[in-house]
């Protein structure tokens, strides 16, 4: 018997140490019932330790890719490394016609490796602002590139509502902030969507913050999960809190692979076996989430 999968489009950077990017994209999207299709924007050469340097694929070869998932028909889109204006130019000119139809696309606005290396051009910085946030049904900034997007500096919970606020006002659906760059034993996310009344809807995420190194690629892999849950159909509060268990419980099964911040792999399938992943249906655990109009 076989089973469709939605197909999810996966525009982003190679990792070559399997722990980002579209590697991570594509373990992520498969264990959360969805196919990632990548179309590959470059080649990235690093490991644990971090990057070091940095291939483009050349524009021909990258609009080849996209249009060619494109035609196999996807149920949702996920953007990462977006190295250069040029670049986001050219993805946001594939993607209007599908996104036109009602496509639902998610921007990680993809900045430094978790290394330190730049993986956006500073140039590139308004072309993501101009192009990609206005295409975004969810923008999902940590909290340095929330601050770039928006001008704001974003150190707690309030500033986080603020920045969500101003992403909207740029033209973003939804705008999940990441607060995992927050000191504190507890870890809070935020989520901005326009209320039905008028206004704006803050969903607030909590749980506790895992002690960990093995930290690599959880931007990646949050917004692809986001992506896998859009394509199944999931609304977006739900998917978001889909996505953070899924990450929680990813980085908690972490087998500690190499010398740096190791990358996590998706969490085993139930005990018996049979391939299904179990995060098909999973639901959110060991978090919190408290909602409020603004």
């Amino acid at each position: 018997m076989t089973t469709s999968l939605p197909r999810v489009l996966i525009i982003a950077g190679s990792d070559s140490g399997g722990g980002a990017g579209i590697q991570a994209d594509v373990k992520t999207t498969l264990a959360l019932g969805a196919d990632g299709c990548p179309a590959i924007t470059a080649l990235t050469v690093q490991n644990t330790l971090g990057v070091t340097g940095v291939w483009e694929v050349p524009a021909p070869a990258l609009i080849a890719e996209i249009d060619a998932v494109l035609a196999g028909g996807v149920a949702a889109a996920k953007t990462g490394m977006l190295h250069s204006a040029e670049v986001i130019r050219t993805v946001s000119e594939r993607l209007d016609p599908a996104l036109a139809g009602g496509l639902d696309l998610v921007v990680d606005p993809v900045m430094v490796a978790k290394g330190g290396h730049r993986l956006l051009r500073a140039d590139a910085v308004e072309a993501l602002k101009a192009l990609m946030l206005p295409r975004a049904a969810v923008v999902t900034p940590n909290l340095p590139e929330a601050e770039v997007l928006t001008g704001l500096a974003v150190t707690d919970p309030a500033s986080m509502i603020q920045a969500g606020r101003s992403l909207i006002a740029q033209g973003a659906r939804a705008a999940l902030i990441k607060g995992g760059h927050m000191d504190g034993p507890v870890l809070v996310d935020i989520l901005v969507t326009p209320a039905p009344e008028g206004g704006l809807k803050v969903l607030r995420f909590e749980s506790a913050r895992i002690d960990s190194r093995h930290t690599h690629g959880t931007g990646c892999t949050t917004a692809s999960a986001i992506a896998a849950g859009l394509a199944r159909g999931r609304p977006m509060a739900e998917a978001v809190a889909v996505a953070r268990s899924y990450v929680r419980q990813a980085m908690l099964a972490a087998p500690g692979l190499g010398a740096g911040p190791g990358p996590r792999p998706p969490p085993p399938p139930p005990p018996g076996g049979g391939g299904a992943s179990p995060f098909r249906k999973v639901h959110p655990a060991a978090s919190s989430m408290a909602s409020r109009t603004v």
